[in-house]
């Protein structure tokens, strides 16, 4: 059975690492640690996944797609395993939810008042993002670059202030460019990445927004917002909380009314022009969660292992259909939950890791792997630097064409690319109890 191999090679990354302890421990009681895995492991079988997996795989759950009704019976399932094999939630507040805010982006809403003058969104100026604040002045900063030994943002303090840059890049005399130094345009010029790194660089010198001011590919924006306006195909993503700096992009029109010598002006400095940006977002919010669960380790419980699976599949197809996923991934799901069983009935009996074991069910990976990247970049429960490894289970519920007639196998991906002690364990536990065709196509 394959899965055997994960709960083995996990039990013996738990207990057998040789990496150092990191942070403060607390000692839980412990007879010895196991001498054979395998009598936790022979309590998975394949009638108790086919159960699970017959439940969460069915109809009712609705092809559990992120954020939809089908998603939270997924949640909620996981949920209840959980607590009756009393396998206690990770978080602090006693709680095996970890919410993951998500939002469909949208075009935003509003205008920006220029003196008396109003000016709108989508015609005027556009900007994908929200953006809000009222100033006095306008600081311009030419062409926003700071490069090597050339900065438009010399002499300035532009903190919580608005600023306006133009695109491009500075020029010699002799017509070759500043940043340069010869006839090639640097990456400033780039229309694709000199956007984002002048509205990275203000952010960073603490602008409150930025007017950005781009005639030659003003036009390419307005298509992109006009397509975004009327499309219902965003993508979803992890909600941004904190407020950042947003870029304005204006006009021709926008541009000659507010400081009609942009062109020509080099030199940075303050337009004595009051601008109010009332602009919104529009967004469509998204409720996710991750489901996460540990059994601590009684030598060293500030160090983890994780063990991890995607809950949610696609849904509902636009003729109904319901894409079910019992193999994506709802063979790695139920899996875990086996293999979560078995941890717990091995503590039980005295038998608890040394290592904590975290069971991270992750929401969204179908969407972009969403989930696991809130874990890791916006609230790690357990500290990165404190978990030795992550074993991710995912699709071993069915033989491929290659496989055909021979169920005793399974895909290994990762394990000798970031870590040779890893791939060594698993080859060695795998030789000496699950006897598996371990396939490293992938």
């Amino acid at each position: 059975m394959k899965n055997i191999l994960f709960i083995v090679s996990a039990l013996f990354v738990a207990c057998n690492s040789s990496q150092k302890t990191v942070g403060e421990q607390t000692s839980v009681a412990q007879t010895e640690v196991i001498a054979d895995p395998q009598a936790f492991a022979v309590t998975i079988t394949e009638k108790e996944l086919k159960e699970h997996l017959y439940i969460y795989a069915s109809n009712e759950f609705e092809g559990r797609e992120t954020g939809k009704p089908g998603q939270k019976k997924a949640v909620d399932y996981l949920k209840t395993n959980y607590e009756a094999m009393e396998i206690p939630p990770a978080k602090e507040d006693g709680s095996y939810l970890q919410k993951v805010p998500l939002e469909f982006p949208k075009v935003p809403m509003g205008s920006i008042m220029a003196g008396e003058t109003e000016y709108e969104l989508g015609t005027d100026f556009l900007t994908f993002a929200p953006s809000a604040g009222n100033f006095d002045e306008i600081i311009y900063v030419g062409y926003g670059i700071e490069d090597k030994g050339y900065s438009d943002y010399q002499g300035l303090d532009v903190s919580g202030k608005l600023i306006l840059i133009k695109s491009g890049e500075p020029v010699n005399e002799d017509g070759t460019y500043v940043i340069s130094g010869s006839s090639k345009q640097s990456v400033w010029s780039s229309r694709s990445d000199a956007p984002g790194a002048r509205l990275q660089l203000a952010r960073s010198k603490g602008a409150k927004g930025v007017l950005y001011y781009d005639p030659d590919n003003y036009d390419r924006y307005k298509k992109y917002f006009d397509y975004l306006k009327e499309s219902d195909k965003s993508k979803l993503e992890i909600k941004v909380e904190e407020e950042n700096a947003a870029l304005v992009l204006l006009s021709d029109n926008m541009i000659k009314n507010i400081f009609p010598a942009i062109k020509e002006t080099q030199t940075s400095g303050s337009i004595p022009q009051s601008m109010s940006l009332r602009i919104k977002s529009n967004n469509e919010p998204v409720s996710s969660e991750n489901v996460v669960a540990v059994i601590r380790g009684f030598e060293k419980p500030d160090e983890f292992v994780v063990i991890s699976s995607h809950l949610d599949h696609i849904g509902i197809n636009k003729n109904g259909d319901i894409n079910n996923g019992a193999d994506d991934d709802g063979s790695g799901t139920v899996a875990m939950l086996e293999i979560a069983e078995a941890f717990k009935q091995a503590a039980d009996t005295g038998n608890r890791p040394k290592r904590s074991i975290v069971f991270l069910h992750v929401t969204g990976e179908e969407k972009g792997l969403l989930g696991s990247k809130y874990y890791t970049d916006n609230d790690p429960i357990f500290p990165l630097s404190q978990t030795v490894a992550n074993l991710n289970i995912d699709m071993i519920g069915r033989i491929d064409p290659k496989h055909e007639g021979n169920r005793n196998y399974v895909y290994l991906i990762g394990s000798d690319k970031l870590s040779a002690e890893l791939h060594e364990l698993s080859e060695e536990i795998n030789s000496k109890y699950s006897q598996l065709e371990l396939d490293y196509t992938y």
